[in-house]
């Protein structure tokens, strides 16, 4: 399997695994949905829905391949992305903690762009 391929395999399975965990214990009126586009290197989970007083929408990761990296664009998770991405043998130098402006992105172990 080559690089590219890995990489959206290896997002697909984590994304899939939270959406997994969390759907069950989600509002009713609440879905949580997930969105995969390889063509654009897009891939998503995210939520929609209503309560009682409010809309409910948001991403709670995005994630896109861009010149053979990963970018995490969002990440609301409680351990983080990356660290799911370094597990499954994803190299620092490989992830750009995209939610992070260029300069602070410096200052962290992982790639810059």
């Amino acid at each position: 399997m080559d690089k590219l391929e890995h990489y959206r395999s290896t997002i697909k399975k984590i994304l899939t695994q939270y959406h997994q965990l969390f759907s069950s214990a989600s509002p009713e009126n609440v879905e949580m949905l997930l969105a995969f586009d390889d063509e654009r290197n897009q891939y998503l989970w995210f939520q929609v829905g209503w309560t009682s007083e409010e809309r409910i929408k948001g991403n709670s990761v995005h994630i896109r391949i861009k010149n053979e990296k990963i970018y995490i664009e969002e990440d609301w998770t409680e351990e983080g992305i990356a660290n799911e991405l370094l597990r499954k043998g994803v190299t620092k130098e490989d992830i750009v903690l995209a939610f992070h402006d260029p300069e602070t992105r410096k200052l962290t172990e992982f790639a810059v762009a």
